[in-house]
């Protein structure tokens, strides 16, 4: 094979795999209830309001315009965080569907709905096939600053 061939083959190989690739795998790109707004958070964990994200286990919750309905931020370890949409993802947001947070559950409000969620994986606790899960933010931590975005 010439020198040619082989960068001709090797461009065509690469621009396939650049194309085959989706920006995101994420599984609420299809979810009929959410848009996927546009997010960019940076909290400095020098300022005391964010001094539970410096703990495995902490929490912060941030209101609109954050999200849809806000945001939560859960401190997996002190270099893994986990930040999901605080709007049920399982129906249209509405008056009632910012959820609420006790330890790692959150929970619609709405009446007839018994939606809750896991803030560590953003999973339906009853593991239903047919639910959407929480919609995910990226969150990394850089030095004392943690960065939400999408």
């Amino acid at each position: 094979m010439g020198k040619t061939t082989k960068i001709v083959f090797s461009l065509a190989l690469l621009g396939l795999s650049l194309f085959s690739c989706k920006k995101d795998d994420d599984i609420n790109e299809n979810n009929p209830y959410l848009i996927d707004p546009l997010v960019n958070i940076t909290l400095n964990l020098s300022l005391p309001e964010y001094n539970a994200l410096r703990f495995p286990g902490g929490k912060v919750l941030l209101n609109p315009p954050q999200g849809i309905k806000g945001v939560v931020i859960y401190c997996v370890n002190e270099s893994q965080y986990a930040a999901f949409e605080l709007s049920d993802p399982n129906h249209t947001p509405s008056s009632c569907s910012r959820m609420t947070i006790d330890g790692i559950i959150a929970t619609c409000p709405c009446t007839n709905d018994e939606n809750e969620y896991n803030i560590v994986t953003g999973e339906h606790t009853s593991n239903q096939n047919n639910l959407y899960p929480m919609l995910r933010y990226r969150a990394v931590r850089t030095g004392d600053v943690i960065t939400v975005s999408n």
